[in-house]
């Protein structure tokens, strides 16, 4: 069992600025953060809400952290993983990133989301499309579930079962 050295910032001042930065900072190294994000974590480990959004405005500032990236990313990462449009900006929504850049990051109408669609529906049912009324319901649901809307569902599930 790993043991984790002790975080120099937890023993820090809750308005100590400087450990407040070297956490976000430490967190910024592992992974992107979106500015609210970031904000709340430090207040988890203790820091007060003003030192929390000074930090976080002065990364915002030197460019160290931008929400932007930061959805450009998740959308990537979170495609990758077979989630679809509707997921991915209820995500993004919970995250704290701002609609405006929600909806210009995640493009439900683009084709992509259609092939990205039958590409799951593939990769977990095969290439053969559902032969009856209920493994398309089974289907459908899957794939809703996953993120994507009605109209990429029925693109990737195919035509009527019972002979289109």
């Amino acid at each position: 069992m790993r043991r984790r050295k002790p975080d120099p910032a937890a023993a820090a001042a809750p308005d100590d600025q400087q450990a407040a930065r070297l956490a976000a900072l430490r967190l910024l190294n592992r992974r992107d953060h979106g500015a609210r994000e970031l904000g709340q974590r430090l207040a988890e480990r203790g820091f007060t809400a003003a030192t929390a959004q000074a930090v976080v405005d002065a990364l915002v500032q030197e460019r160290l952290l931008d929400d932007c990236r930061f959805a450009e990313h998740f959308v990537a990462y979170h495609a990758n993983r077979g989630h679809g449009p509707v997921r991915i900006a209820h995500k993004l929504h919970e995250a704290g990133v701002a609609k405006e850049l929600v909806t210009a990051t995640v493009d439900a109408r683009s084709a992509d989301w259609r092939r990205r669609c039958v590409e799951v529906r593939r990769k977990r049912f095969g290439a053969r499309e559902p032969a009856s009324w209920a493994e398309r319901g089974k289907q459908a649901r899957f794939l809703t579930q996953r993120g994507f809307n009605s109209e990429q569902v029925r693109a990737a599930i195919g035509g009527d079962p019972d002979g289109e």
